[in-house]
């Protein structure tokens, strides 16, 4: 379905109109119509919101604590928990990975895949760091304090996209893998972390009991993360050649998450806030993902005639 095939719909049903004062028959059939158009423009919407390569994969994500010990781990967890709530209200299925707790609240780190239609497309626009101003739960002064957390989201390639990767460039630990406190702690080192040398990128998987299984998740994770280094560096170079202005910092502020004094999400690429930031925490985040992909798509609509 195409601009120009959409077009003639239009045009049959504003022809059609005319004798539909008359016919009730007719009448239906321009309604049927005009609801079919009205289904076929939400689809060309998010083919062109949507047309970028990779979009349709599956995501790998990652969410890091920053600075600053139980604050920053607390809302780590909160982020996890507002993509996972993201995830249930579209079906999507969510495949965890590795998490490392924090020592009294929240988690140092969580890795996870989504899977489900363009859950890259949709989730790319959550890389990059997040700061939340709240008053602290755990100061005992009541005192607001300012997090940090990041996230990052990287394309779950398959065999058919090449990404090399030396063998001598990846440091292998493995470890014992345990949950929340210590439970169900594994008896044998079955859980893996891997280390790109020379990019410094970490991945990590303990969701299996065997190391074997562990060690091919993560290196599925390792894959994804240097195809996605890669795409930035061409998304970089892009920015460069046609001389845009605006800086691409994937690893920037992205978004504030204000509870105290006031309750405001705001988006500070796009400039799409949201009052209701409980919601937004409950994974109400399809407002900002159209924001950001609105204005990733705007040099073109990639929608055939």
């Amino acid at each position: 379905m195409g601009f120009r095939t959409l077009a003639k719909r239009l045009t049959d049903a504003e022809e059609l109109a005319e004798l539909a004062r008359e016919d009730e028959e007719i009448a239906a059939e321009v309604d049927a119509s005009l609801t079919q158009a009205e289904e076929d423009v939400g689809k060309l919407e998010l083919q062109r919101m949507l047309g970028a390569p990779y979009d349709d994969y599956n995501a790998v994500v990652s969410v890091n604590a920053g600075a600053g010990g139980t604050e920053s781990q607390d809302w780590a967890q909160m982020l996890l928990r507002m993509i996972s709530r993201w995830c249930e209200r579209r079906g999507y299925d969510i495949e965890m990975l590795d998490t490392q707790y924090g020592e009294e609240a929240g988690i140092k780190s969580a890795s996870f895949i989504v899977s489900g239609p363009y859950a890259y497309g949709y989730l790319k626009g959550e890389s990059g760091v997040h700061r939340l101003v709240r008053i602290s739960p755990f100061d005992s002064q009541a005192r607001r304090h300012t997090s940090f957390a990041s996230i990052a989201v990287a394309p779950e390639v398959d065999d058919s996209i090449e990404v090399e990767i030396d063998e001598d460039d990846v440091r292998v630990d493995t470890y014992r893998s345990s949950g929340a406190g210590g439970q169900h702690v594994n008896k044998t080192d079955s859980a893996v972390r891997m280390t790109h040398m020379p990019t410094g990128i970490v991945v990590a998987c303990q969701a299996e009991r065997s190391q074997h299984k562990n060690r091919a998740k993560a290196l599925k994770m390792l894959r994804a993360k240097l195809f996605e280094l890669e795409l930035r560096k061409r998304e970089e170079q892009k920015a460069k050649l046609s001389g845009e202005k605006k800086k691409i910092e994937w690893g920037s502020q992205i978004r504030s998450y204000v509870l105290q004094p006031y309750r405001l999400v705001k988006d500070h690429r796009t400039g799409h806030e949201v009052g209701n930031a409980d919601a937004v925490l409950d994974g109400d985040l399809d407002g900002f993902a159209e924001a950001y992909l609105l204005g990733r798509s705007g040099g073109g609509s990639g929608i055939p005639d």
